[in-house]
């Protein structure tokens, strides 16, 4: 039987992407840093009929992460599919955040892509067998304000993760390495982002549910791919700042910094997960369910998502004309 591991898979995406492996039957690894909530999604991926070992660890440990990966494979079988997934966030303008914070929202969004890579690497690379999966995001290639550090991890996974597949291809080692792109998604990280500001954050939309996210993951395992943009305004983004990167910059002024606030004021005593775990949210899906899409258009590389591209691109310098048209 096949193995998957997902870091951070308690909740919102990393929980769906863990239920979505679990009902196609693979066995199932999952780190995180809660011990309450590492049993409760072990208790439902084992509704599936599959075997889950959970680790808690945070995934800025380069040790522990890889510490887990034999763990895995000592109570699992050998890893067939590793997915990077954790991540953390502060919703807040750059000059507001402290070096700590930062550093933080690095360590964990881009360096745990980092340590998970590695450990995936040393378990893979002596069967000359694997595909490790970085879970990424339009903003990867678009930037938003608000999200300075967030923003530069997910650009910094991109390049990071590039330059490992060329060393891959060089050495002849058949490991797939892949990066799933993502839009907007419904899940509980907007209510447990740190947030510098009164009011309760959303995410831009339009907004997809997790379990969108999650079976774009897992057909990349069926159809291995170099990159996969999931979601119109995700390929929208990317196009755009291919094209046009000024007049998104200037679009974003408004678009991204008003368009991620709510009229809703934070609850009182609001728990953030910046240096800890938060219980009692690790659920899968956000606030945002009554919007939420539950299908998405996605393209990736070959002669059918070149096709794909063309059109995106068309429909990109459309919209781009239409914003033009109404600014004047």
């Amino acid at each position: 039987m096949s193995v998957v591991v997902i870091t951070g898979a308690t909740a919102g995406v990393g929980k769906a992407t863990a239920l979505r492996f679990a009902e196609a039957g693979y066995h199932v690894g999952i780190i995180a840093r809660d011990d309450p909530s590492l049993e409760a999604a072990r208790a439902e991926i084992e509704r599936f009929g599959v075997k889950c070992h959970t680790v808690n660890a945070d995934v800025t440990v380069a040790s522990a992460i890889m510490a887990a990966a034999n763990a895995f494979e000592t109570q699992l079988g050998a890893i067939d599919v590793w997915i990077n997934n954790a991540m953390c966030g502060v919703l807040a303008p750059f000059r507001a955040l402290s070096d700590e914070e930062f550093r933080r929202v690095t360590d964990v969004t881009y360096l745990g892509y980092v340590n998970g890579t590695r450990a995936a690497l040393s378990v893979m690379t002596p069967r000359d067998a694997g595909q490790i999966i970085q879970v990424g995001s339009a903003l990867a290639y678009r930037s938003i304000p608000l999200q300075s550090a967030y923003c530069g991890a997910k650009a910094a996974i991109r390049g990071f993760t590039d330059a490992v597949r060329t060393e891959l291809i060089h050495e002849r080692i058949n490991i797939q390495l892949s990066m799933v792109q993502m839009p907007g998604l419904n899940t509980p990280q907007f209510s447990w982002a740190r947030n510098k500001f009164a009011f309760a954050m959303r995410p831009i939309g339009p907004v997809y549910e997790p379990e969108v996210a999650a079976e774009a993951i897992f057909n990349v395992t069926r159809r291995p791919v170099r990159e996969l943009w999931v979601g119109r305004s995700t390929m929208q983004a990317i196009i755009g700042q291919f094209l046009f990167p000024g007049l998104l910059d200037r679009m974003m002024v408004k678009k991204a910094w008003e368009g991620q606030m709510t009229n809703e004021l934070n609850v009182p005593e609001r728990q953030d997960y910046l240096s800890g775990p938060v219980r009692g949210m690790h659920q899968v899906h956000g606030r945002f369910s009554d919007e939420s899409r539950t299908r998405a258009t996605a393209i990736t590389s070959g002669v059918p998502g070149k096709v794909l591209l063309g059109s995106a691109a068309l429909a990109g310098l459309l919209l781009v004309g239409k914003l033009i048209a109404r600014r004047r």
